[in-house]
């Protein structure tokens, strides 16, 4: 059971609704144009966006803001992380990293505002999370070694193993977006449902004040795991291409002096 949020209610009824009425489509009595948690990523999507307009036009090098402190912090963070976990060549990957990382972490704490529901409380949207990461690796995995050399590593080392090996590489991967979409839409549900019963049936908001700072934690760890998962199932896929660009055919390194 999962209950609509009143400002995508709200936002389908004065907006939507009407908008769609007028293209021409048909809204039955008692639905609206758009699902709630369609309309919340929406605002998400939006918000971010119009953040980032805001942001960019108030950087400057000889006088930086409180905010363009903060975020060169993150940034810098999430690319140390992502050379640690990839390797050197991350500069490309940093825009699909970087919005998955802002986009689940306010998706995950929307919920916590009166009136809102947290998006990534519906799997519909953990799961387009989920998938856009298995398509960008394995792109990416391709783009670096070549349609049949990358369907090779599914093969393993051993030749004779490999009518074993392949099969279960190719349904470990497959299994890749399910666990990432179940594990994200898992956590944020149980925690609005928890956070929702504590102000609905138990206790009064400012009881469960703790509980929500509980929850915060909760989404910046799920937001933190879904983007490290995404950060190695990227390395794997372009592991020895890193690997041949650092240590290029013919190259050898000269031996550590005595």
């Amino acid at each position: 059971m999962h209950e609509e949020s009143e400002v995508a209610l709200f936002l389908n009824r004065v907006a939507f609704d009407p908008i769609a009425r007028a293209l021409g489509f048909r809204v039955p009595a008692g639905h609206n144009a758009l699902p709630g948690h369609i309309v919340l990523i929406l605002l998400v999507a939006f918000g971010l966006i119009a953040f980032a307009l805001w942001a960019r036009r108030t950087f400057d090098v000889e006088n930086p803001s409180l905010v363009q402190h903060l975020l060169e912090v993150l940034v810098e963070a999430l690319q140390g992380l992502m050379r640690e976990v990839i390797g050197p060549a991350t500069n490309r990957f940093v825009p699909l990293i970087g919005t998955l990382a802002f986009y689940i972490f306010f998706s995950n704490v929307l919920g916590m505002v009166p009136g809102f529901l947290s998006p990534t409380s519906n799997l519909n949207v953990t799961a387009s999370c989920a998938i856009c990461v298995f398509l960008y690796y394995n792109y990416q995995g391709i783009r670096a070694h070549g349609v049949l050399n990358y369907l090779k590593h599914f093969a393993g080392p051993v030749w004779w193993l490999a009518w074993l090996l392949f099969p279960v590489e190719i349904i470990s991967h497959l299994a890749r977006p399910f666990s990432l979409s179940m594990r994200l839409f898992g956590n944020i549900f149980a925690e609005e449902l928890i956070i929702g019963s504590l102000n609905k049936y138990i206790f009064p908001f400012l009881v469960s004040l703790p509980v929500m700072f509980l929850g915060l934690f909760a989404s910046t760890i799920q937001a933190f795991i879904f983007v490290l998962l995404t950060m190695v199932y990227i390395s794997g896929a372009v592991e020895a291409a890193h690997h041949d660009e650092a240590h290029p055919a013919g190259h050898v390194e000269a031996p550590a002096a005595a």
